[in-house]
């Protein structure tokens, strides 16, 4: 009896407390509301993009083609702030003010962080810029607009890049970008920060990003990720590369272990090389025995190596292991 009593009673109690708690919560939430609407700026503090032009003439004419320009035409930003006061506020004060910056925001005196953190308010929420925050660019104070124009889109005769490799991808002349707002076109963009990358594009095998058949973003994120070197990666470690060459792809019923485990860079360097498919190493056989030692005892998991000889005839591996990516009937990869 006195059990059930105690029993009863906590119950008693612990209803009250959640109610006391759910009501000073309801007030809290309530208050912070308020304070938040009072902090919001009233309809009438702006004043419309047109108003900015009339003294922003050549910065507003550049920004009217702009992507962000026609937020006006769509119906989903329909009661949305578009326009100049989007990012820079509302815009009454600075008018009134006969200009006087400190009634706007501007961003001379902003760090990266902060300008980012404008852009990242409308441009957050999607797949690409999901990571920005994780990303290196934004561990180094590489921002949005270190790459991006927000007012104006290159404007000038744009010719293309390339007549060996014609593609969308070098559409554009170099130093020239009509896509997402891009101060210049992807590569120039990506090696005036990564010189050390440039050279090896350069090299006899290389890929082709500098003759434009491809961009630095068809292999990296520029805007952040979860990979080393921000690279596209979506399941497994050769992933980025599996997009192109699809025809290395499995699933293998006998499957080589470096492409699981370390994936394409394992063997080939992705950036160009003085050797014939990327290769790391000049020689075919070279490459191969790395990892593929002709002892039995040096303790390693791997395959022991071949047991003839390394004569010409046996320099290219791939002559017989021809399906060394991983093979469907066997396990010594010959078909």
């Amino acid at each position: 009896m006195r059990l059930a009593r105690l029993i009863k009673t906590l119950i008693i109690l612990g209803s009250v407390v959640a109610v006391v708690v759910w009501q000073t919560g309801a007030k809290s939430s309530q208050a912070v509301s308020r304070l938040a609407n009072d902090d919001k700026p009233a309809a009438n503090d702006y004043v419309g993009s047109d108003t900015c032009a009339a003294c922003h003439e050549d910065t507003f004419k550049a920004y009217s083609s702009t992507a962000h320009a026609t937020l006006t035409r769509l119906s989903s930003w329909k009661d949305k702030t578009t326009g100049c006061e989007s990012c820079h506020g509302p815009g009454k004060a600075h008018v009134d003010g006969n200009g006087d910056k400190t009634k706007i925001i501007t961003f001379t005196n902003k760090t990266s962080k902060e300008i980012s953190e404008t852009c990242l308010s409308c441009h957050a929420g999607k797949e690409e810029r999901n990571n920005f925050r994780r990303g290196e660019h934004w561990r180094n104070d590489v921002g949005c607009v270190d790459c991006h124009s927000p007012h104006a889109d290159k404007i000038g005769r744009n010719v293309a890049s390339s007549n060996m490799f014609p593609t969308t991808a070098n559409a554009e002349k170099p130093g020239f970008s009509t896509i997402r707002m891009l101060k210049a076109n992807d590569p120039q963009l990506c090696t005036g920060c990564h010189n050390e990358v440039k050279p090896q594009f350069t090299m006899p095998f290389h890929h082709k990003v500098l003759e434009g058949a491809m961009r630095c973003s068809d292999c990296h994120n520029p805007h952040g990720g979860f990979e080393t070197r921000q690279t596209r990666l979506a399941s497994g470690a050769d992933a980025a590369c599996i997009k192109c060459h699809a025809d290395k792809q499995g699933p293998y019923t006998f499957e080589h272990a470096p492409v699981k485990t370390e994936g394409c860079t394992a063997c080939h360097t992705p950036h160009g090389s003085a050797n014939a498919r990327l290769l790391k190493y000049s020689s075919v056989n070279q490459l191969c025995l790395t990892c593929h030692s002709v002892a039995h005892d040096v303790g390693a998991p791997e395959p022991a190596g071949p047991q003839h000889n390394q004569n010409a005839q046996y320099n290219n591996c791939t002559a017989c292991h021809v399906k060394i990516h991983g093979s469907r009937t066997s396990p010594v990869f010959f078909r």
